[in-house]
């Protein structure tokens, strides 16, 4: 009697247990994925400073020397200053994205040339800064804004979101086929990468421009650099989940999806960001491919080559990991069947 109570007793728990085994790791996990989100979040957003904005400064020499000095002490490493001996020579650089913003001296008012696809938080700290400087002065400034975003598109929002669609996209897609147990080789999951990421370009683009009303020139140079990021990204996802299992999806998720679009600034752009994303911005795809678009866009394809090989370094090294996960699930099914 004493036997059948206690096989009663563990019947009537394993139930239980197994539910909490069940449970259990989708609760942490789902716990983990909050405190990070809100960690990097947090960390990144929570006392934006701008830093190193890019501008040229035309005029006296005596004029140019006191702007640089006063924000040098003012707002240190603010702005990074470049002199110019022409106001045609500063366009220049506004042009090829070389600076976001110049400031033309020594005419009867001062005024700000901005670059308005250089994104918001830039044009705005400038005309700001500027601004109360001049007016504490008895001066007017006057701005004039070149390279507009779209008009149906004003802050760049919706093409922004197009680089966060597409990455998400390639990311889920991957995690499907991994997940599916396919036992597709090698040849048709590059394939599928790269027929997916075209399509993801020429969609993500297709749709943004449906809803913005046209982007202008540029739209093919955009749409091929999305795919090229969608390309990128699913490469490094398949790649480490075919290698490491879960544990190489999560990876992949965390870095090339989390911390990218965090360390990207959003379409506020990293310049505000602590030094640490700042750091880590030109390095990751997410910030690459919006500059890049906003290059082909707005700047007639200027400062386009460097998001291309970035974003092609990363594909090159999640096609050496889909390659490497490849040849090990290849040895352990010979290990198996030996």
């Amino acid at each position: 009697m004493a036997q059948v109570g206690t096989l009663n007793q563990k019947a009537s728990t394993r139930p239980g247990a197994a539910l909490l085994e069940a449970f259990l790791p989708p609760l942490i996990g789902g716990l983990l994925i909050l405190i990070t989100l809100i960690g990097l979040i947090g960390t990144a957003i929570k006392n934006p400073q701008p830093h190193d904005i890019p501008v040229g400064l035309v005029g006296p020499a005596q004029a140019v020397q006191q702007v640089s000095s006063s924000f040098a002490t003012a707002a240190p490493g603010a702005f990074q200053f470049t002199t110019y001996t022409s106001e045609q020579d500063a366009r220049a650089a506004l042009d090829s994205r070389t600076v976001d913003g110049v400031l033309v001296l020594g005419a009867a008012s001062p005024r700000l040339i901005v670059a308005g696809a250089a994104g918001d938080a830039p044009m705005g700290v400038m005309t700001a800064a500027f601004t109360n400087v001049f007016k504490a002065q008895g001066a007017a400034l006057a701005v004039e804004t070149m390279h507009p975003f779209a008009g149906g598109d004003a802050h760049g929002l919706v093409l922004f979101f197009v680089v966060v669609a597409a990455l998400i996209a390639a990311l889920v897609a991957q995690v499907l086929i991994l997940v599916s147990g396919t036992g597709a080789g090698l040849g048709s999951r590059l394939a599928f990468l790269l027929v997916f990421a075209a399509l993801v370009g020429l969609a993500g683009m297709g749709t943004a421009e449906w809803i913005v009303g046209g982007y202008g020139d540029g739209f093919w140079a955009a749409a091929g650099l999305v795919a090229l990021a969608a390309a990128a990204v699913g490469a490094v996802v398949g790649g480490l989940g075919r290698l490491l299992g879960p544990a190489g999806i999560a990876l992949a998720a965390l870095v090339a999806v989390l911390l990218d679009l965090v360390s990207s600034g959003g379409p506020v752009g990293s310049q505000l960001l602590p030094d640490f994303y700042r750091w880590l911005a030109p390095w990751m795809p997410a910030g690459q491919v919006y500059s890049g678009m906003r290059g082909a866009l707005f700047f007639d394809g200027a400062a386009v080559a460097t998001p291309i090989v970035v974003l092609t370094g990363w594909l090159v090294a999640g096609l050496a990991l889909m390659w490497l996960g490849d040849l090990v699930a290849a040895r352990g099914r010979k290990a198996v069947a030996a």
